[in-house]
């Protein structure tokens, strides 16, 4: 077999198969938490990585989501109107409990410009509490999601950007993000992923 015939197959094979987003996804999270000390704390292998579909193809919306899996301070359970509630549990392949489920929405996040793709990502993980006990991190103010300037978060997670693509982490662990769904879907054939539902509010006993 000649090598432009080896290369078709291997072509053909990879759309027959389609494209792993959520897997790529995950590779690309491990990737930055394993060299931006500031995430560090992050353990990838509690945190569930997803895919929505948008209903309507527009490029306003949201383009991620994080969801704690505990409320404030990692508590597994709050008090309602005197009842107590609990989040329905998640656990991964390894049986371990998932503290956190990272969402993307398709077609919109993959329709973002590269750097936006990766600050987007970043945002998210940057949520996520320093103490990784399923809460997320809260900021003094008002607004404890993002602090007291939506300015100052944004260019927080700039620096963080910055410093993960200046560690050279290579191009082919980001690569797939330099691409639309469109062109995805055409490289491929599909564009394919894991879901998870939200998590139901249950009441406590």
């Amino acid at each position: 077999m000649t090598i432009a015939r080896q290369r078709n197959s291997r072509a053909a094979a990879a759309r027959r198969l389609g494209f792993d987003f959520t897997g790529h996804m995950r590779r690309l999270c491990d990737d930055i938490v394993a060299r931006v000390d500031s995430l560090r704390h992050i353990n990838m292998a509690r945190v569930a990585v997803g895919y929505s579909q948008t209903r309507k193809a527009s490029e306003y919306g949201m383009y991620a989501s994080l969801t704690p899996m505990r409320f404030a301070g990692g508590r597994m359970h709050t008090v309602r109107r005197g009842q107590q509630w609990g989040l329905q549990r998640l656990h991964g392949a390894d049986g371990r409990e998932i503290l956190y489920v990272l969402n993307f929405y398709l077609p919109r996040f993959l329709d973002l410009k590269f750097r936006e793709k990766l600050d987007t990502v970043v945002h998210e993980l940057w949520h996520i509490s320093p103490k990784f006990d399923g809460d997320t991190r809260c900021f003094v103010g008002r607004c404890h999601a993002h602090g007291s300037s939506q300015v100052d978060y944004d260019a927080q997670v700039a620096v963080l950007v910055e410093r993960y693509l200046g560690c050279d982490p290579g191009g082919l662990t980001y690569e797939f993000l330099r691409y639309s769904f469109r062109e995805l879907l055409a490289r491929h054939g599909r564009v394919f992923g894991r879901k998870f539902p939200a998590p139901k509010l249950l009441k406590v006993g």
